[in-house]
């Protein structure tokens, strides 16, 4: 779920990523939070993980009837939560809630960029603050002369502008801090780590391989720094965020999925690669479908695919030996057999574009890279 999904203007994005304040005696900054490790200037893209993101990202996982062709979330994640649940006999207001919760982010589609906010912080404390400024001024920016108050409440107000909404929210923010305290934490501290040789065999093949020969188009897309999260609950579908490159806490960020086992670590450059060309392929999209064909809803239709194709275009540029790692992976996410055939050809069947957007892309990718 690429950066053209953003919640918020850069200028936005600057000041949530500024340290704030959003009430008396109650700062809220950016540290690194518990499982995130600090940036250094000369790390242009460390590989982390996320406390917040993660727990975040698994209430929604929780609740989401996840039918897309590459999927938002790990193919049985709420099965297997679910079952963890029940062995350790824990039920939270998530549970107590559930049927309210589902039935609202089914109602509401737009509830899906909420699943970007923890992006904008710095850690899960700094997230219940803003929600409960967000809550307290009933939505509107107005409610606070503060200037950077003000761009979180716009923020939260651009996804849940209404009374009912900011119920959910309300209910939503409850339930998963019940889960955080029954057992999510314990959870994830267990699986962190569990992981901590992936952790380690991912920063390795990023730091010392595949950073680098993506550097210069992200250096040409603006993203030259950001940092890397593995999050637990995703799958081929990434979270990203851009950030502003004129601020030194401007960072951009993508999450991307956290394998199982080091065997798997290249994912993490796939799912990268996917999220980084995805703005790219939905310019591609918007600028290559007439206004019939999105009334219709095409260049909804088209986008994932876009990304997807996207992803392998930019790789057989810098990374060609990834690519068929790459069609693999993408073609076992969307839970389509590659049948023996060549997996750039697979992934081509499966993920259909008219060659107008594909063409528009790869133009795109030869003024990006110059060439290359």
């Amino acid at each position: 779920m690429a950066a053209t999904r953003a919640l918020v203007t850069g200028s936005i994005i600057a000041l949530l990523a500024a340290c704030v304040s959003v009430g008396p005696g109650a700062p809220m900054s950016t540290p690194a939070p518990a499982g995130e490790q600090s940036t250094t200037a000369n790390t242009p893209w460390p590989v982390q993980t996320r406390y917040d993101v993660d727990l975040w990202l698994h209430g929604y996982a929780m609740l989401s009837d996840d039918t897309t062709h590459v999927p938002f979330f790990e193919r049985g994640y709420r099965d297997q939560m679910t079952a963890f649940k029940r062995r350790a006999n824990v039920s939270t207001k998530l549970d107590a809630n559930y049927q309210t919760l589902h039935d609202g982010l089914a109602r509401h589609p737009g509830y899906i960029s909420g699943q970007f906010l923890p992006l904008y912080f710095g850690s899960w404390t700094d997230v219940q603050q803003a929600i409960r400024l967000f809550l307290q001024a009933n939505g509107n920016p107005r409610a606070s002369t503060d200037p950077q108050q003000q761009a979180i409440i716009a923020t939260f107000a651009s996804v849940f502008p209404q009374p009912a909404d900011r119920d959910w929210l309300r209910t939503f923010t409850a339930a998963i801090e019940d889960e955080d305290a029954q057992y999510y934490h314990s959870y994830w501290t267990a699986q962190q780590r569990d992981r901590a040789p992936v952790l380690a065999r991912v920063d390795s093949l990023w730091t010392n391989v595949y950073r680098a020969k993506l550097q210069r188009f992200l250096d040409n897309e603006q993203m030259d720094r950001g940092i890397l999260f593995l999050s637990l609950p995703l799958d081929g579908e990434g979270r990203t965020i851009a950030g502003n490159p004129n601020t030194e806490r401007g960072n951009s960020r993508v999450t991307t999925t956290f394998p199982e086992t080091p065997a798997d670590a290249l994912d993490v450059v796939y799912v990268f690669a996917h999220e980084v060309v995805g703005a790219m392929a939905g310019l591609a999209v918007r600028d290559n479908t007439t206004p019939a064909e999105k009334q219709q809803g095409l260049d909804a239709r088209y986008t994932s695919p876009a990304a997807v194709r996207g992803g392998a275009m930019l790789l057989k540029r810098v990374a060609p030996d990834l690519v068929p790692g790459y069609a693999r992976y993408y073609l076992a996410s969307a839970n389509t057999p590659l049948a023996g055939d060549d997996p750039e050809q697979a992934l081509a069947r499966a993920f259909p574009l008219p060659q107008p957007i594909l063409d528009a892309i790869d133009r795109q990718l030869s003024v990006v890279l110059g060439g290359i």
